[in-house]
């Protein structure tokens, strides 16, 4: 972790591949040749069946809300500056559910995010190398 940063991550030797790809604009998730799931977040075995068929693969990058949270307070750096912001758990595209941070949605002082249901639909985008959605634009 950066020193005073507490939002990087510190990958390690299985990490460094999804990390590395993040960083390059690409989301990875793990997919058991097994049993066929997917699964998030990356373990070298499928927390379905336990095998350890599983591979890398590029998740498409569209996901819904499943559940979220304005988050008001919160004193370790960054999030002191980014306070309002929306805390969330999407579910993937591809099955899994992952948590994340909703961004380019507003959010109001009373601690609402009116743009958001859900089931929204969201769409992957990145923040210094990190996963993170935002709302489909509605035409």
């Amino acid at each position: 972790m950066t020193a005073g940063r507490f939002d990087l991550p510190e990958p390690d030797t299985f990490t460094r591949t999804y990390w590395d790809a993040a960083a390059g604009g690409r989301l990875l998730i793990r997919r058991c040749g097994a049993c066929g799931r997917a699964h998030h977040y990356p373990r070298e075995f499928c927390p379905h069946c336990w095998s350890e068929d599983v591979t890398w693969e590029t998740a498409s990058g569209r996901a819904t809300l499943y559940t979220w949270s304005v988050v008001h307070r919160n004193d370790l750096p960054p999030f002191a500056d980014r306070v309002p912001y929306v805390a969330a758990v999407v579910e993937l595209a591809e099955g899994p559910r992952m948590m994340t941070e909703i961004v380019g949605t507003a959010v109001h002082p009373a601690g609402q995010a009116p743009e958001l249901s859900g089931g929204a639909e969201l769409e992957l985008a990145f923040r210094e190398g990190i996963p993170v959605f935002r709302p489909v634009p509605t035409v």
